[in-house]
């Protein structure tokens, strides 16, 4: 039987979504306590892996397994065995031709700032404090030149490891709320740092350093050295992967009618 989970984390104290050798992962703990209700070892494959200090709306897994339990009790059972930093949301029986990674058709990222002078205290895990008035309109028009298909090399990491650069950005908006500034981001695929790559260049143009025009300028040039510097891990979470509707997952992760 192969089974779906919608995983949420709190990023902060993990090395990551990836098993490491070193150091805690997200899918180190979540195959562990799998493992425990299953009564033999789970190995998880997930819809997009998170880097250290990034956190997790709704990441979707599966994995395979010959033992027999109800969907509440493999999501009541994991739940148990795991941190309380990580919950299974969510638990179901999907198609064998079902892989989690392979059949999402986009993925979401949110970023969330808190502007305003005082660093925050309740939610400092959760956001990037930024204490310079920030432009959120202008950050909008600015991200807007990033739809569609490109090279994203300006915003790509250094160690990224993909095949190419090139990712097709589905939506892209940035608004404010308060004290709160959100900017979400939607893509068939991310590169390595490539959200917060793009978060620390907009930084730049709503803090009125940089022109509208230069996120198009940046995405023209391919050359990460020109663009600004990466936005910390904290302010990031994986909202979660869309699927077809086809698969039967629950809507939020579904191509028509999830929220962002």
């Amino acid at each position: 039987m192969r089974i779906a989970l919608g995983i949420e984390y709190d990023g902060t104290d993990f090395f990551g979504w990836q098993r490491l050798t070193q150091g805690p992962s997200v899918q180190a703990k979540l195959e562990q306590a799998l493992s425990r209700v299953a009564a033999h070892p789970v190995e998880v494959s997930c819809a997009g892996r998170t880097d250290a200090g990034v956190h997790g709306r709704c990441q979707v897994v599966h994995f395979d397994t010959e033992a027999r339990r109800d969907m509440r009790g493999w999501m009541l059972g994991a739940c148990s065995n795991l941190p309380a930093s990580v919950a299974v949301l969510w638990a179901q029986p999907v198609l064998d031709s079902f892989h989690a990674r392979y059949a999402a058709r986009s993925r979401r990222y949110r970023y969330h700032i808190l502007n305003r002078p005082v660093r925050a205290a309740l939610e400092a895990r959760y956001v990037t404090w930024e204490r310079l008035p920030l432009d959120a309109e202008r950050m909008h028009a600015a991200a807007q030149a990033l739809l569609g298909e490109h090279d994203f090399s300006a915003f790509r990491a250094l160690s990224c490891q993909a095949a190419h650069p090139r990712r097709t950005m589905l939506a892209v908006s940035v608004r404010r709320e308060g004290e709160q500034v959100f900017v979400d981001i939607e893509a068939n695929a991310f590169l390595h740092h490539m959200v917060r790559n793009i978060v620390g260049s907009l930084l730049m143009i709503g803090r009125h350093e940089q022109p509208i025009e230069w996120m198009a300028e940046l995405l023209a040039g391919c050359d990460r050295q020109v663009a600004g510097p990466t936005a910390a891990a904290s302010g990031l979470t994986f909202v979660g992967p869309r699927y077809e509707t086809h698969w039967g997952l629950p809507q939020e992760v579904c191509l028509t009618g999830a929220g962002q």
